[in-house]
């Protein structure tokens, strides 16, 4: 291809990237290794939240307030989650998480959900959430 050929080329790619395209991506409070929440076709990408604490439940309560606020920040709600991946440390915490899910999402809104047990990113971390959500 003749370099005045790629220069045009480099010239369409970067206008349509700063239009809002239907196909556009929105990447929100990026960093050097991800993007807290990424939109693109009506679904906003939460990237995985933990909590602190000493408990599953407490644990579980600050990584969903986490989330709330995310989604919101993305446009969405609770009732337009469309998925959940949860990751635990030791799957006998598995009951634990549960009472506080269950009374976190919204009565007729639960996502399609998986939880597994999975090597946490620090020790004393016992969940991990990741949502993807409709938003308008």
């Amino acid at each position: 291809m003749p370099p005045c050929a790629l220069r045009g080329f480099a010239s369409f790619k970067r206008n349509m990237t700063q239009r809002k395209e239907p196909n556009m991506i929105e990447r929100i409070e990026t960093g050097v290794r991800s993007s807290k929440i990424v939109k693109h076709q009506g679904v906003a990408y939460i990237t995985g939240q933990v909590g602190e604490g000493e408990t599953i439940q407490a644990q579980t309560e600050e990584c969903l307030r986490r989330l709330d606020a995310l989604l919101i920040q993305a446009g969405s709600s609770r009732e337009h989650m469309l998925r959940a991946t949860i990751w635990l440390a030791d799957m006998s915490d598995f009951a634990g998480l549960n009472e506080v899910w269950n009374a976190w999402v919204p009565e007729g809104y639960a996502p399609a959900r998986a939880c597994g047990e999975a090597k946490l990113a620090r020790p004393e971390l016992k969940v991990e959430i990741i949502v993807d959500a409709a938003y308008t």
